[in-house]
């Protein structure tokens, strides 16, 4: 799916993924259900057809109703959304986005977080090499 499909989403629409990756499939009810201040009935069934036009979502018929999944895996979704963030947040780079992500931590790091944050660059390095 190319790009610039991810880009083009609406605050709603976007919202609407994110429950839907979130449950791995879910009905228009369930979708209602989980989004904040939600649309009528009707106008969350329009939204799902066009996440369906524009290639995001499929469905299913599941007795009188559709279930609508994604069509794209959880991770590659969310290595997209990282992808863009670092495009538009922090310049493509990766220090900066991981020093922000440790300055914001709510929490001390554990020392397993750490020892898996080390394990982790250890295997990029092996990597690169």
């Amino acid at each position: 799916m190319p790009q610039s499909h991810l880009v083009s989403l609406s605050r709603r629409e976007r919202e609407i993924m994110d429950i839907i990756y979130q449950r791995g499939r879910a009905s228009v009810a369930e979708v209602m259900a989980d989004l904040p201040d939600p649309p009528s009935y009707s106008a969350v069934r329009a939204l799902l057809r066009i996440l369906e036009a524009k290639g995001h979502l499929k469905h299913i018929r599941q007795g009188p109703r559709y279930v609508y999944r994604p069509t794209r895996r959880r991770r590659s979704a969310g290595r997209a959304a990282l992808r863009r963030v670092l495009r538009t947040f922090y310049d493509d780079s990766i220090h900066k986005a991981m020093a922000a992500l440790l300055d914001v931590s709510d929490s001390r790091l554990s020392d397993e977080d750490l020892d898996r944050i080390a394990r982790l660059i250890e295997q990029a390095r092996k990597e690169e090499s």
